[in-house]
């Protein structure tokens, strides 16, 4: 029994060795034809490493003859295949400077497009690569806006703006979650003042708010009337804007406290307060903002 289970597995790495060889072969092989429909069964087969090589060593046989535009895309087509978005981008790009009125032409515009997509980064590291997606895929669209590849080409767009602006907001909170309010604010101004269409503008607008009426409640009591009335500027701009928001119950409740430590008691209604309401106030607090600093 012991034979024969010997015998099996000298069967099998023999075997195993042999198909090795047999690849190690057609790679090192100068047989254009041989090598050229070996590389396609490997990538029919769904074997896209091997392909990728075989195609890349194909290269240097093709080059300059009829064959080398199929031998080059398909080169670039196995890395994307096998996922080595950074390799089949470079493959893409050399192909498209030799060859940019091949067939193949287009649709390896769009699949170099998609490596630079696929190569961007989470939010939370360097951006430098969704910055050149975003420039290659708005570039690609305006020079062909009739391309089949329009919808999935701004959906990368919008997954990409939108993940800069999740940047810019938690860098943003990150002053708030460490309770520098002052910075926080700021930060937050910042984001609305380089893109007022962050897709996290109401949060913003709800951190601005309370950045403020914290910073107003921490500080020494000379200061507190001038960065309290900063609030209400705030608070007032915000439910200007969004008076049906989620965050509204809070800031109202922060709004009395608020108004409390101006030596003011209200009650808040200001669900039913129109915009000459708003810009009303909002001439009072400037009005009180510059007795306070004139004193």
């Amino acid at each position: 029994m012991k034979l024969r289970n010997l015998i099996i597995a000298a069967v099998l790495i023999a075997a195993t060795v042999s198909c090795k060889s047999q690849y190690e072969m057609l790679l090192n092989s100068n047989d254009a034809d041989l090598k050229y429909e070996a590389a396609f069964d490997y990538f029919n087969e769904g074997k896209y490493s091997k392909a990728g090589s075989l195609f890349e060593s194909l290269s240097v046989l093709t080059n300059g003859t009829e064959r080398d535009d199929t031998v080059r895309y398909y080169w670039g087509l196995s890395n994307y295949k096998f996922k080595d978005y950074y390799t089949a981008e470079t493959n893409f790009t050399n192909f498209l400077e030799i060859y940019p009125r091949s067939p193949f032409a287009s649709e390896a515009r769009y699949l170099r497009l998609d490596c630079l997509y696929r190569s961007t980064l989470r939010y939370e590291l360097d951006q430098t690569p969704t910055y050149k997606a975003i420039t290659e895929i708005s570039e690609y669209i305006i020079e062909f806006p009739r391309t089949p590849h329009l919808e999935a080409c701004r959906d990368m767009l919008k997954d990409l703006n939108e993940r800069l602006d999740k940047k810019a907001y938690e860098a943003a909170r990150l002053y708030y979650k460490m309770e520098d309010y002052k910075a926080s604010r700021v930060a937050f101004r910042n984001v609305l003042k380089d893109d007022s269409e962050n897709i996290y503008r109401e949060d913003i607008l709800y951190y601005i708010a309370m950045s403020s009426y914290n910073y107003a409640h921490l500080s020494v009591p000379e200061k507190q009337k001038e960065r309290y009335l900063t609030f209400v500027d705030d608070y007032l701009n915000f439910v200007g804007e969004i008076p049906q928001s989620h965050y509204r119950k809070e800031l109202d409740n922060v709004y009395r406290k608020a108004q409390k430590a101006l030596g003011k008691d209200v009650a808040v209604e200001n669900e039913d307060m129109t915009e000459k309401d708003f810009a009303k106030e909002r001439r009072k607090i400037v009005k009180e903002e510059k007795k306070s600093k004139n004193k």
